[in-house]
């Protein structure tokens, strides 16, 4: 059995795109771990979509041997991603390490993400290795970032590790900290097993692939094992390492990180954050999993063809198990027919599951506008909540509507502060609570927002605002009282509950304005006109026309007097007027799209 005093456990934290994967990837080269013809770029970013975005969008396991003065010492890193959607990676793979190497650009120095997750890492009671990367740059500011990690962590500043990433300058020496630092696990192997589930994916051949890091005891292959929370036995066929690829081995023992395939072929029955234990001597204490995710922002959607619903929804169920974060329920539209109403955690969030959904699955879907989460007071006094526009009650139900606040902290440095604070109190409703100092030219700035402002296209509006320089970060505050109204969209003069949308009363009349003149540019022209209305508030706000295509039904009349020509165009006349009655019209999928983009171009 391994020596658990050689054995180190670490993720990698740091803001979006600050250089954790390219760390990786020295890393990988150092340790000789990957064959060099076979070495890329992001090697640990497996999927398409991340290597094109360049972000991380799941967090991923690898081992390497690393040679510390004449002993070797098995470092497995999990590699965590940076964008605030995806902080419950972070969160649960922290909870697999006993160690945490916090990245910061030296050009950019501490970001949201950065102090969120360093308190994160401090619950844990992570052993933090802080280093300053990307040293290399010209426009490098390195005193001056050493000092605000020093005064983030509370340490020396001299204890903050200097490295170039990308030159590789630096990483042995971040390697040698790593093993001086960061503590051996704990774990005895004579006792019950324990092993946590800190992730999992579904192999069409393989059934359920589950990553697991052991606490206690020994799991083998042939073991008869017991998931803890839904009591079910399975025997294992194979356990693994990650060397990043998967190399299977004969046991794995306390402290080590791997993989088990058992023969799961539900993706319910393996829930992350559960323990597995020994279903013959099994232990009576399970390890302490996770918090469930709450979702931040709701979304329906639909099959591009209603045949696929049950494909889709084998679908969302395998990308559930590789995405926990990811909740869904059975919903159905008289405009698109079933489908399934989705959590995500943020708007990037939704936009990977509907790609993946793409091309992971080769499903082509329709997704409806996002919408948060809100509680509503019913005159009766029950309280629902609510978060598809076409369940929302009608007014005169309604007693009062509350909507979701959050916390927002933004850093940015003090030539962007004027702008960022107008666009936010003016455009955004949110007001400004109180300002920090953050070093040198830079502030923090909290507000109090509310969820349904930021989680649209702020993130990228603040990019565009502060040139690339300002970071945000958000936490749940709770619900405030608000006046929400539903603006419903009615084409030919029939309500399409799939284009309903809330908004706050302030901004109804020019949302519902914009999106009326683009759905008329978007649905295409019929044999009779069509209007398309917006409704808030009982009564109709906006309105835009589609005229009706016309046909020349002259071309066929040759000769003849005038009346000849007038009888053709009053029968045409009479069959536009029938038309219009009992007319279906048919709504592009880009018109469902419209909404999303109406939201960003209001603000």
């Amino acid at each position: 059995m391994k020596d658990t005093r050689f054995i180190r456990n670490i993720c990698t934290i740091a803001h979006i795109d600050h250089g954790k994967t390219t760390f990786v990837d020295r890393i990988l080269e150092l340790t000789k771990s990957v064959d060099p013809r076979k070495m890329h770029e992001q090697f640990l970013d497996q999927m398409d979509l991340e290597r094109e975005r360049g972000i991380t969008i799941k967090a991923q396991p690898v081992k390497v041997i690393y040679n510390y003065d004449g002993q070797d010492y098995e470092i497995n890193i999990i590699d965590t991603p940076g964008h605030v959607d995806f902080s419950y990676e972070v969160s649960r793979s922290m909870a697999a390490c006993e160690g945490a190497v916090l990245i910061v650009d030296a050009s950019q120095g501490i970001e949201a993400q950065t102090v969120a997750h360093s308190y994160l890492a401090i619950e844990n009671e992570l052993d933090i290795v802080p280093v300053l990367n990307k040293i290399d740059l010209p426009n490098a500011n390195i005193e001056e970032s050493l000092q605000q990690v020093a005064d983030l962590l509370g340490v020396p500043k001299q204890d903050v590790l200097k490295m170039s990433a990308k030159t590789g300058e630096g990483v042995e020496n971040v390697l040698r900290a790593i093993v001086e630092q960061v503590r051996p696990p704990k774990g005895d192997p004579n006792k019950p097993l324990r092993a946590l589930i800190f992730d999992a994916k579904y192999d069409k051949y393989r059934g359920v692939i589950v990553y697991v890091r052991i606490f206690d005891g020994v799991l083998k292959k042939k073991d008869q094992i017991l998931i803890m929370s839904t009591n079910q036995k399975y025997e294992v066929e194979e356990i693994g390492i990650f060397t990043p690829t998967m190399v299977p081995t004969d046991s794995l023992g306390p402290g080590e990180v791997g993989y088990v395939i058992a023969g799961i072929k539900e993706v319910s029955e393996a829930k992350v954050g559960d323990t597995i234990t020994n279903a013959l001597s099994p232990t009576d204490e399970p390890l302490p999993g996770y918090r469930d995710v709450k979702p931040m922002v709701y979304a329906s959607v639909f099959p591009g063809l209603p045949e696929y619903y049950e494909e889709l929804k084998k679908s969302l169920e395998k990308l559930k198990l590789n995405d926990w974060a990811l909740t869904f329920e059975p919903t159905t539209s008289p405009a698109l027919g079933f489908g399934f109403r989705c959590g995500f955690l943020g708007l990037l969030h939704m936009d990977v599951v509907r790609e993946r959904l793409e091309r992971e699955f080769e499903i082509s879907v329709i997704m409806t506008a996002p919408n948060v989460e809100y509680k509503v007071l019913l005159r009766n006094g029950e309280t629902i909540i609510v978060n598809d526009p076409a369940k929302f009650p009608e007014e005169d139900q309604i007693e009062k509507v509350y909507e979701p606040y959050v916390k927002l902290s933004i850093i940015t440095p003090t030539d962007y502060m004027g702008n960022i604070l107008t666009h936010l109190q003016n455009e955004r409703r949110a007001t400004l609570q109180h300002t920090e100092n953050a070093g040198k030219n830079r502030i923090i700035m909290y507000f109090k927002a509310p969820l349904a402002e930021i989680i649209s296209d702020f993130f990228d509006k603040l990019k565009a605002m502060s040139r690339g320089y300002a970071s945000m970060d958000y936490e749940m505050m709770g619900f405030e009282e608000s006046e929400i109204v539903k603006l419903t969209i009615l084409v030919n003069r029939e309500p399409v509950d799939a284009l309903s949308t809330l908004v706050h009363k302030s901004k109804a009349y020019t949302v519902a304005k914009k999106l009326v003149d683009k759905l008329a540019e978007l649905i295409p022209r019929h044999q009779f006109e069509i209007p398309i209305q917006a409704k808030a508030s009982g009564r109709i706000i906006a309105r835009a026309d589609i005229k009706a295509l016309r046909k020349d039904v002259l071309a066929k009349c040759y000769g003849g007097d005038v009346t000849r020509k007038m009888k053709l165009l009053e029968k045409q006349k009479e069959g536009k007027k029938k038309l219009r009655e009992i007319g279906q019209v048919s709504i592009p999928q880009e018109a469902f799209l419209a909404i999303l983009k109406i939201g960003q171009e209001e603000k």
